[in-house]
């Protein structure tokens, strides 16, 4: 073999070497990035830390439920018993490094602000607040609830969301027909007033003060915007004194839980959250909420949710 053969068989040696190599390397690597089967969950525990019995299924799951037979609820002129949908429940699935929760938890209107509170300081997320009949009396909703951790805190967290409930309900067997306080009178809100603190511009129509932020996204290859319904407002109307502001929060998914919280933590009521498309880009979705106060200290609160919406980081 002469000096130019060698030379190049050497070159392709140590290259077809540095590939086995790779290909070990790659290989182990996907090895160790296959994360090992998450240990089963303690039912047993999760019973405990819930209050409530729980049942394991067949695929590693443990679940608990709660019936709601505390208040008779009628739809469309039909005594609905619980098992036909009035029943809250929370799933418990193992994770590697822990457990994950699903849950679906049966609220009336006067049990939405003490159990979404609850779940918040404990940890919980709020993934959706709607409703699921038309016709009811009185009306219910269903508040879903998410979280991963620990399974027996994440149960400790479904129990507190749950003993909120009952709390609401003890003091008032009955739900109540409003959220009470001082009703505002029509008049007329200082729409310059409420745009100064807000940083945005407002309109005045008829004495409503009203912000519009519009937002783009994509759908079926297009550009969205605000003018299809992308957008974030707040409608502030009775008086300066007391107003009413009612109003709906666009939102990407990473955005939903400070914003709920900010709006929470202000005493806004949060009436509503669920997406109004489907196959948009990025994903949105919306929360609808109430309060009533002076005009300017709800100002500041839309103010407040929005600069935690702002402070997001975006993926």
């Amino acid at each position: 073999m002469n000096d130019g053969r060698y030379a190049r068989f050497v070159r392709m040696r140590i290259t077809a070497i540095r590939i086995a190599g790779c290909l070990a390397a790659s290989a182990l690597i996907s090895a160790q990035s296959i994360a090992a089967p998450p240990a089963s969950l303690d039912a047993k525990a999760i019973g405990e830390a819930s209050g409530a019995t729980a049942t394991p299924t067949p695929d590693g799951v443990v679940k608990i439920g709660w019936p709601r037979t505390d208040v008779t609820v009628t739809v469309d002129g039909m005594t609905l018993p619980p098992a036909a949908g009035l029943g809250s429940w929370a799933a418990f699935a193992p994770m590697a490094t822990g457990a994950m929760v699903m849950g679906d938890t049966v609220v009336f209107e006067d049990e939405v602000d003490a159990a979404m509170d609850a779940a918040f300081t404990h940890g919980l997320s709020v993934t959706a607040l709607h409703n699921h009949f038309f016709h009811d009396t009185p009306k219910v909703y269903f508040m879903h609830i998410g979280g991963e951790g620990q399974a027996e805190s994440l149960a400790a967290g479904v129990k507190a969301v749950w003993g909120a409930i009952r709390a609401v309900r003890n003091a008032h067997p009955q739900p109540a027909t409003g959220f009470g306080g001082a009703t505002p009178a029509p008049g007329h809100v200082d729409a310059d007033a409420v745009s100064k603190i807000v940083g945005q511009p407002a309109t005045d129509s008829a004495g409503v003060a009203k912000i519009t932020i519009g937002r783009t996204g994509t759908m079926q290859g297009m550009a969205v915007g605000g003018s299809m319904g992308l957008t974030t407002w707040a409608a502030f109307s009775g008086s300066d004194a007391l107003a009413a502001m009612d109003g709906d929060f666009i939102m990407s998914a990473e955005e939903v839980q400070p914003v709920l919280h900010v709006l929470r933590k202000a005493g806004v009521h949060i009436v509503a959250l669920h997406s109004h498309m489907i196959g948009e880009h990025p994903s949105f979705y919306f929360t609808h909420f109430w309060s009533t106060g002076k005009a300017e200290d709800l100002a500041h609160a839309f103010r407040a949710a929005l600069d935690a919406q702002a402070a997001v980081k975006k993926p």
